[in-house]
């Protein structure tokens, strides 16, 4: 039966879960990570180097299998082979496993682009549907292109102009050109987020108010019948 003391001696492995979440996602097989896992266990006891005979043993593969398997792990860039020079100014050869995280950066930016450029389809897709709703009808090929032309030329926001359509709805304007318009002026003022534009419509309405409240109010003065008078 294992004991505390033996369970001690051996020592643990410590790796990223981001390798157990994604190894998979970057090529690599269930027989490369248990080949990576070996790697890792001896760098981490120091030897950074171990002999394929070692791992072959206690993987209980043969060891043609295991060379294989390494030049598969570099040619995936899981893992890397390099040479340092050792106190004594000994070359010496030492496994590069910190290549792995390199390879799983990229791979999470990819997929964080991908989503991110999957959500901006949709949030135009939503605004071609809201243009679409509020007009009551099918837009045409022009309208479609004078919307592309705001985002792509422009650079005005999916947010910015489904504010400017509610805008133009508001007012009973259903024209691009006085969306365009609206898109124009909110420029001039850089007004580019959803907040800049209710901050904006905020301070005008207050202005507004505050001017309809300090009207003068012209007092009433009867007028005076001079003929009835004693």
């Amino acid at each position: 039966m294992l004991d505390l003391q033996q369970y001690l001696a051996k020592g643990q492995t410590s790796l990223s879960n981001l390798v157990l979440d994604y190894y998979k996602k970057i090529g690599m097989t269930d027989a490369e990570l248990l080949v990576y896992l070996q790697l890792l266990k001896y760098q981490q006891k120091g030897n950074a180097f171990p002999e394929l005979s070692k791992l072959a043993k206690n993987l209980a593969y043969p060891l043609e299998q295991v060379f294989p398997l390494i030049e598969s792990l570099i040619a995936k860039k899981i893992i890397k082979i390099e040479t340092v020079t050792n106190k004594e100014g000994q070359a010496e050869d030492w496994y590069n496993l910190n290549v792995i995280y390199e390879t799983l950066s990229i791979y999470l930016e990819q997929v964080a682009k991908k989503k991110k450029t999957q959500e901006s389809e949709a949030t135009v897709a939503d605004l071609f549907k809201s243009f679409e709703s509020e007009f009551g009808r099918a837009l045409s090929p022009v309208q479609y292109e004078e919307i592309q032309k705001w985002l792509n030329e422009d650079q005005y926001s999916p947010e910015i102009i489904q504010l400017a359509l509610r805008e133009a709805v508001l007012n009973q304007a259903y024209s691009f050109t006085y969306i365009d318009r609206i898109l124009l002026d909110w420029e001039r003022k850089n007004l580019k987020s959803k907040q800049d534009v209710q901050r904006y419509q905020k301070v005008r309405q207050n202005k507004k108010n505050e001017v309809e409240e300090t009207e003068e109010v012209l007092p009433h003065i009867p007028l005076y019948n001079w003929l009835d008078s004693e």
